[in-house]
């Protein structure tokens, strides 16, 4: 015990010394560039060129990870999931604060704000790449503007309607909506979500219409279709799960690239016929864009390793999210590409929010 307090008090003594000598460095290069007379920026470059260790003791206090939305919400799920595990990895407490409003924009916009030194985290879904085209106020870029860490996983989208409602498979609810325009509705979870997007995507791919009705969230838009307020509905798989499997619902098809393993008898759009209009909900790990690559990288090495865990992706997986880790290159890459597909469909329909 005494051996594991001494070490204790000597890593403890380490990192004062190291957030020391980084505050002596900064310091020391001020003064330089004071007596020599440069400039702001040259003085900042002559700070980033002397030796610190700040990035070396990381982290050396707690790392809160900002969860844009109210608790509870799969993006606040997953948050949670992975701060135990990561408080591990890290050796410091990894704590969730939840800042909702704006359909996530103020959360996201404070983090891009914040401070790129690894102590705040975003958590977000895929409203990240769509709130930018969706409003002009949204007050943040996704490429620009944040540091891709890894993906947390990604959920399709399912298209539910009653049992009773006469429709058995999505070739019979498009033929319904090709015959009679707009006489169909489908709930969702709010104007510019990626479910109604999904739908909406469909819409233009089958060449049909449908009227949007939407909802707070998720659940009142499940209920919706229950109540047969709407004859149809977009829906993340995770909120419809147990209806569908109860038989209190039925399930059309489902908006992912693959069958879900839980639903392996609800087909994908794909194979219901209708090509390109995969669509899936995200939730990703993201730092401030100035944040150090060395603290980039140990985030991304220490979260594939925790995603890798079959523990960990059992608890993703009963929580709606299919995970397969890949790092910050390959989700930079999905971010790009998301933000264009989603822009495409947001012109084409002529979605606003503002």
């Amino acid at each position: 015990m005494g051996k594991q307090t001494d070490g204790c008090k000597q890593g403890q003594a380490d990192r004062l010394a190291g957030g020391r000598a980084s505050r002596f460095a900064s310091r020391l290069a001020s003064r330089l560039a004071s007596r020599l007379g440069l400039g702001a920026l040259a003085g900042a470059i002559l700070v980033a060129l002397l030796p610190t260790t700040a990035n070396a003791a990381y982290p050396d206090r707690p790392v809160k990870i900002l969860v844009p939305f109210a608790p509870g919400g799969a993006s606040d799920i997953a948050a949670r999931i992975i701060s135990a595990s990561l408080t591990q990895a890290l050796g410091q407490t990894v704590f969730i604060e939840n800042r909702a409003g704006a359909t996530g924009n103020v959360g996201i916009t404070s983090v891009a704000k914040a401070e790129p030194d690894g102590y705040t985290l975003l958590v977000a879904s895929s409203v990240f790449v769509v709130n930018p085209t969706l409003s002009k106020q949204a007050g943040y870029d996704p490429v620009r503007d944040f540091a891709t860490i890894t993906n947390l996983g990604a959920s399709p989208n399912v298209i539910i309607t009653r049992p009773d409602s006469g429709i058995r498979t999505l070739a019979d609810m498009i033929a319904r909506a090709r015959a009679n325009p707009n006489e169909l509705n489908f709930s969702s979870s709010g104007v510019g979500s990626i479910t109604q997007l999904s739908i909406e995507v469909l819409k233009i791919r089958a060449n049909i219409r449908m009227v949007h009705v939407p909802y707070s969230g998720a659940g009142p838009a499940v209920q919706a279709v229950l109540a047969g307020t709407t004859q149809i509905g977009g829906v993340n798989i995770a909120a419809a799960f147990e209806n569908i499997k109860s038989g209190s619902l039925r399930a059309l098809a489902q908006t992912g690239r693959e069958r879900w393993s839980d639903l392996p008898d609800v087909p994908t759009l794909g194979q219901a016929g209708i090509t390109n209009a995969d669509s899936e909900t995200f939730q990703a790990l993201f730092a401030p864009t100035a944040t150090p690559k060395p603290i980039v990288d140990l985030l991304e090495k220490e979260m594939v390793a925790i995603l890798s865990r079959p523990d960990v992706r059992d608890r993703l997986q009963k929580a709606g999210l299919g995970t397969v880790p890949y790092g910050s290159e390959a989700l930079r890459t999905r971010v790009i590409e998301d933000v264009a597909t989603w822009r495409d469909v947001i012109t084409q329909t002529g979605l606003r929010v503002d």
